[in-house]
């Protein structure tokens, strides 16, 4: 179907489509996994931030291309969750900010959208690696803007988009050796490949279509019938705390929790909005604020005494809506009568389906209104690792890890959450680095926050022992850094595939080692992989070696691994603690 302007309602219907397409392709995505593992989650991470999207872009249905992309930019950067979302959420925030003035967008102007999400999202990127999903997005949008000066009809466009994805793609193994390997294109790219062949569908006319209200003209407008579904959350964790049982309800003191949207194009007034005076207004009587604007939309969220107040001065800037408030007092008095003893983390777009989490959250020490001087967020996977880091003094402890991994709004949440001066985050997945960056930029100018690129969960506890409250910022953090190098890390899976790597022939079914990022060892037997990997990580024998059994650990198979250390390394300082991850049998420290 020829097209020659691109609007707000085809964008709407075209992400749809696009989001559908990589739900229903979500597990072929997660098997592209490099690994045999039972861990891949990078259609699970794409569909979860695709889906954060659409949930604000089906709320805000508009003509104008330029303020859907901005509503869609919105929700996946929030709702982005691991690398492959982090990076998704980048394409399309350039390409809204490229398309915030237009009403619709020509080929052209639609291809230097494409060029500029582009650009954006390699600046996100410390490090970018070709042969990845950013190679595929890069590869498309210049071609794109090759073929936009030779057609003016959009699905042509789109056509000639889709076409170059899936050869870039085709050529990732050429550009990463290890795809190459393991005989897989990258999954990110493919991923992308998904959303493109929506797009198209869409262009194209292949899509059912019902009359809808527009938000914007009140008048009838096609969007798509079908609905997004999320893949199915994974369970929270059942953690036992205590924190909240410590912390007296009468201290509550900012007791409500307010979350809620100005809009600033509903404005009576022509105030003018400046961040930090607004912030200043709300700490008079709050804490635990956060506030991102834009030229059309601020998004709030604080703890304040006096709710009609902030009500009133948030008046002066526009219209308010979308407003959530919650008596803290009255939650935590429920939360106790029910023998529970912590309380969920604010939400600051309560209508976006998540995974379940469960949140540890200590009391601030000392109070709001004198901070702390340090604040600690850890990601665990277990009920056991979750326990050694709060018992190493973290403060929030968010739930995730392999196949759930938390958003950047978890992020920000849980940031908001922690009375303290400054705030280290500790990832503890290389897969989770991106969206606690992505959090600590937003939150830039308001909250000093340092990411401590942990990329495994010995790493993470690593840099909590090498932490000291008495130490300097600058001196804790290059301590952090040096410490999360010096540990070896292992840990102890299944295959789920026949593959060889680096020469090493697994089959399916067999339990695999992995030292770091390597896989190296492989065997029918849970105990034989972990002394075989093990004593590939044990250089001199006399090292500190902590072992974290997971939920599918044999505890007598543990107490037959302690023992085996014991004889074969008599130097060797050994602890063993149950974990209670998923996934990894055993999870395996090593500091010399």
């Amino acid at each position: 179907m020829s097209k020659r302007f691109l609007n707000g309602t085809d964008f709407t219907g075209m992400v749809l489509l696009g989001a559908e397409q990589l739900q229903q392709h979500a597990e072929h995505v997660n098997a592209l996994n490099v690994f045999p593992v039972p861990d891949g989650d990078t259609g699970t991470n794409m569909n979860l931030t695709m889906t954060a999207g659409v949930t604000e872009l089906k709320k805000n249905n508009t003509v104008s291309i330029g303020y859907s992309a901005g509503v869609l930019s919105k929700g996946l950067l929030m709702g982005a969750r691991g690398n492959s979302g982090v990076i998704l959420s980048q394409l399309f925030r350039g390409f809204g900010r490229y398309a915030s003035t237009y009403e619709e967008l020509n080929t052209q102007q639609f291809a230097a959208a494409l060029q500029i999400g582009v650009d954006t999202a390699y600046k996100a990127v410390v490090k970018p690696v070709e042969g990845t999903i950013l190679t595929v997005a890069k590869d498309a949008a210049k071609h794109a803007v090759y073929i936009s000066r030779r057609t003016s009809d959009i699905t042509e466009l789109m056509e000639q988009v889709l076409m170059k994805a899936k050869e870039s793609l085709s050529q990732t193994p050429d550009l990463l050796p290890i795809l190459k390997q393991v005989g897989v294109v990258d999954s990110g790219g493919q991923g992308l490949v998904y959303i493109y062949e929506g797009f198209l569908q869409y262009l194209r006319g292949n899509v059912t279509t019902h009359p809808s209200v527009n938000a914007s003209t009140d008048t009838l407008t096609p969007v798509p019938s079908y609905t997004v579904t999320p893949l199915q959350p994974q369970p929270a964790l059942n953690v036992p705390i205590t924190a909240q049982s410590q912390l007296e309800t009468e201290d509550i003191e900012f007791l409500y929790d307010m979350e809620f949207f100005i809009n600033r194009q509903l404005s009576n007034t022509q105030a003018s909005f400046h961040d930090e005076q607004f912030r200043e207004a709300l700490s008079v009587n709050g804490d635990s604020i956060i506030v991102i604007a834009d030229d059309e939309i601020i998004k709030v969220h604080v703890h304040s005494k006096c709710p009609g107040e902030v009500l009133n001065l948030a008046l002066q800037y526009g219209e308010i809506t979308q407003i959530h408030i919650l008596n803290m007092r009255e939650q935590h008095r429920d939360l106790l009568s029910a023998g529970m003893d912590s309380a969920p983390m604010p939400e600051i777009f309560a209508d976006i389906p998540m995974p379940q989490k469960t949140v540890v959250v200590a009391p601030a020490e000392p109070p709001a209104e004198e901070m702390a001087m340090y604040g600690f967020i850890a990601v665990s996977s277990g009920k056991g690792i979750t326990e050694i880091f709060t018992s190493l003094g973290v403060d929030v402890v968010l739930f995730g890890g392999q196949t759930m991994n938390p958003s950047t709004e978890d992020f920000v949440n849980a940031i908001s959450s922690i009375s303290a001066q400054h705030i280290y985050i500790l990832p503890n997945n290389s897969n989770i680095v991106l969206a606690a960056e992505q959090a600590r930029e937003l939150l830039e100018g308001e909250r000093s926050v340092t990411v401590i690129p942990s990329k495994s969960i010995p790493q993470g506890m690593a840099a909590a022992f090498a932490f000291l409250e008495e130490e300097d910022l600058d001196n804790n953090t290059d301590n952090m850094l040096v410490a999360i190098t010096q540990v070896t890390s292992g840990q102890v899976t299944h295959a789920i595939r026949d593959t060889c790597i680096d020469e090493l022939e697994i089959k399916a079914g067999q339990f695999i080692g992995i030292q770091n990022s390597k896989i190296v060892a492989a065997t029918e037997s849970v105990l034989t992989t972990c002394q075989d990997l093990l004593s590939k990580m044990l250089v001199n024998g006399d090292e500190v070696v902590t072992v974290l059994s997971g939920e599918e650990a044999d505890p007598r198979m543990t107490e037959e691994l302690d023992a085996w250390l014991q004889d074969n390394y008599p130097k060797a300082e050994i602890e063993v603690h149950e974990g209670g991850q998923p996934i990894y049998y055993y999870i395996f420290s090593v500091e010399s």
